[in-house]
């Protein structure tokens, strides 16, 4: 069973820098492609970055230079460091993995950034 477990998100002020975490299991994760994704309040799911095996990188235009990710092929995991946060990041992150045609999904992290 594929598991995505979300972790980091919170309470931040604009300004401030986070990092999400995700945890990957029952996946081969080496040879996903994983991702971050967010949903704003009324808002469309959206692209953040992603990554595939051997680490290059896509990144929403309206986010680069902002956003790093990152993926740990020995520990399973893909970080997502994000920094001067504003109150339009407020959102749900959600982590994503792509295998082949398959895709999963974390249950989600809200990161809540106050003005």
């Amino acid at each position: 069973q594929v598991q995505l477990v979300e972790s980091g998100g919170g309470l931040v002020q604009a300004g401030d820098s986070l990092v999400l975490s995700c945890a990957a299991s029952g996946i081969i994760f080496p040879g996903a492609v994983m991702g971050w994704y967010r949903r704003a309040p009324g808002k469309q799911r959206e692209l953040i970055a992603t990554i595939t095996t051997n680490g290059n990188t896509n990144y929403a235009d309206s986010l680069k230079g902002r956003i790093t990710i990152a993926r740990d092929n020995a520990k399973n995991t893909v970080d997502l460091q994000m920094n001067s946060l504003e109150p339009e990041d407020t959102a749900v992150y959600y982590c994503s993995a792509r295998l082949g045609p398959t895709w999963y999904w974390g249950q989600g992290t809200q990161v809540t950034v106050s003005s």
